[in-house]
């Protein structure tokens, strides 16, 4: 398919096939997990197309301390170096790590009653994913 229309006009086929699949899930800071309040602190990014995983995080204690009031900030951040190693394939944060980048992300993405979770994995198409991570990111986290 060439893309243009006998006119010569361009019909947006050649676009179309640039659109990538992929999955997202947005970090979450649940600092009473009984109560269930939750504070987003990163976005998660799979697309298994372009064996593309990446995540972006808040990562200043600080700033943790600031959002998340009554969290161990130092603790926080710590976990959430740790989920950036994993994303990353960093052979430091151990076995996981080593996985493809699928089975790292849904490693990411697993339910856990602990101060850090995902939300529910969604979907979309992009041209881009590192594009897609910082716009979820400034969507979901930085607002």
């Amino acid at each position: 398919m060439s893309g243009t229309s006998p006119a010569g006009e361009d019909t947006g086929a050649a676009r179309v096939s640039t659109w990538l699949p992929f999955d997202y899930a947005v970090l979450r800071a649940v600092p009473h997990v009984h109560l269930g309040d939750f504070v987003p602190v990163g976005v998660v990014v799979h697309s298994r197309t372009a064996e593309f995983l990446a995540m972006r995080v808040i990562d200043d204690p600080e700033l943790l301390r600031a959002r998340v009031p009554g969290v161990d900030a130092e603790l926080l951040a710590r976990y959430l170096q740790a989920h950036l190693a994993v994303s990353a394939g960093d052979a430091a944060a151990g076995p996981v790590a080593l996985d493809s980048t699928s089975e790292r992300f849904h490693w990411l993405t697993a339910p856990r009653s602990d101060v850090l979770q995902a939300s529910a994995v969604h979907g979309g198409l992009c041209d881009d994913p590192a594009k897609a991570l910082e716009r979820l990111f400034r969507s979901y986290v930085t607002g």
